[in-house]
Formats: C-alpha cells, structure tokens, sequence
C-alpha cells in the first residue's frame, strides 16, 4: 500500500513534496519492520535529503529522520 501511496504521491506531488517525503519515510519505517536494513537506509536518506531542501535546518520532521537513521545505524 505504501508504494502504491508513494508513485501516486510522486505522480501528483513530485519527489520533492513533503507529504510524499513523509510517504518515503513510512515505507522506511515498513521496511524496518521486515529487516530489510539497505532498503531501510535507502528510504530514511531520500526522505532525510529531501525535508532538508524542503525545510529549515532544525525542522522536527528532519530531526525525526535523522533519529530513525541513528536507530538504524545503531541496531
């Protein structure tokens, strides 16, 4: 379902929307659930990159990332 949001979310929103960014992160978060750690890593980095073009430095939504990627990295 996630991925299927996702092309829809990139289709209509492009990559670079954040509410498709916060679709990228869930299926990170999905795919941590399944231990699939490079798809995991891979998904935290697109969404990670894209809020920090999208937002301001310190935005809650990029420090929640950067705490899922510290979690992933820690494990």
């Amino acid at each position: 379902m996630y991925i299927q949001a996702l092309q829809g979310k990139v289709e209509i929103l492009g990559l670079k929307h954040t509410s498709t960014l916060k679709t990228v992160n869930n299926l990170g978060l999905l795919y941590k659930d399944q231990s699939k750690l490079a798809e995991v890593e891979e998904m935290y980095i697109q969404a990670l990159q894209g809020r920090e073009k999208a937002l301001r430095p310190k935005h809650t939504s990029i420090l929640i990332i950067v705490n899922n990627l510290g979690l992933l990295y820690a494990d």
